[in-house]
């Protein structure tokens, strides 16, 4: 067996190759190893907190509380259903309304399957179906970030279910995004798959304080936010669901943008004037001058995580657009939050 000093250059540089191969598999491995474990443990502390619904094919995890006329809540990318009520926004919410904030598909415990191109027609569709099967015939749709392209394309398909929007920080209008790219790569078929599974849980963790900073600048990332498990948000099922979302956030709003004159039903944009994340004034000052039946507010020296940062202003604005809408809103209860069924897991 030739030693190191009598090998051709051939022979050391397939050593060199064979040894950087071994090296990168075991760095995989390991990598691997610590995303599953991360993610199983997460899971453990923060089970399921609301019901399933299955339908077309998908299981919807949904969190359902209080009544009245029935308001749903749409998240955006990077979060889920849970965020809603970390942050108190659900809770403050049900005081009036029967809310149901659902894991859209891939994230939280919803699943997402592989076969659909899961745009924003796509999930509104889905939810419909969903909320049919709750009994839900007409409601008040709340979209944040991501969820706002859902909810406008649950309003364009059924108009006469959907009575009323309330847009929060959305992205409405196609344009270059420098972070599309990198952030859409583990949605690529088996290079992502390998991707989510062990670098891109452990880079999106490594640099998770600044990714939280830059969603609440200018404002400090709240307890409300700090005590969510980011590991739970970087399952490889949800960067999965983040990375498509990534990919199809600027094809979903340009499918849409050429339709938001067809809408009759009252809506209320809302935005942090200073978000670092979408542009409120080429996004929601633009969509507020085609929505017919709109109104534009725009908070100052607020970032883009309002549902954590402006709950008494989100409740005042759903309220006012259930007015406008012709429907009776109860009085807002003091203190007690009624519960319409079961919040307990049904796995």
């Amino acid at each position: 067996m030739q030693d190191l000093d009598t090998q051709t250059p051939a022979a050391a540089r397939g050593n060199r190759w064979r040894n950087a191969g071994l090296l990168s598999a075991a760095t995989l491995a390991a990598a691997y190893l610590v995303v599953r474990t991360q993610s199983a443990r997460a899971e453990r502390q923060h089970p399921p907190s609301g019901r399933f619904v299955d339908v077309d094919g998908v299981r919807l995890h949904y969190i359902e509380q209080g009544e009245g006329p029935a308001l749903v809540l749409l998240h955006g990318n990077m979060v889920m259903a849970d965020d809603f009520r970390c942050s108190g926004l659900l809770e403050r919410l049900a005081q009036t309304y029967r809310v149901i904030a659902f894991d859209r598909p891939g994230f939280g415990y919803s699943n997402r399957p592989r076969d659909v191109s899961w745009t924003p027609d796509a999930q509104a569709q889905l939810l419909h179906h969903a909320l049919r099967k709750l009994g839900a015939g007409e409601y008040l749709v709340l979209g944040h970030s991501w969820g706002t392209l859902v909810a406008l394309a649950m309003a364009m398909q059924q108009p006469e279910r959907v009575q009323g929007l309330l847009l929060l920080s959305g992205y409405y209008y196609p344009g270059p995004r420098l972070d599309v790219p990198v952030a859409a790569m583990p949605a690529i078929p088996l290079l992502g798959d390998l991707m989510r599974y062990t670098v891109s849980p452990l880079l999106g963790r490594l640099v998770w304080p600044l990714t939280a900073k830059a969603m609440f600048s200018p404002d400090t990332v709240p307890e409300s936010f700090r005590s969510e498990s980011p590991w739970m948000l970087l399952r490889p099922s949800q960067v999965r669901a983040m990375a498509s979302e990534a990919a199809l956030m600027i094809p979903g709003a340009a499918v849409l943008e050429g339709r938001y004159g067809e809408l009759r039903m009252p809506a209320t944009i809302m935005a942090g004037e200073d978000d670092r994340v979408i542009d409120p004034h080429s996004h929601s000052e633009r969509l507020q001058k085609t929505l017919p039946d709109s109104e534009l507010t725009l908070l100052p020296d607020m970032g883009h995580m309002l549902p954590h940062l402006a709950q008494e202003a989100i409740a005042d604005a759903i309220d006012e657009v259930a007015q406008r809408a012709g429907i009776n809103v109860p009085a807002r209860l003091n203190g007690a939050v009624p519960h319409h069924g079961e919040t307990a897991p049904a796995l």
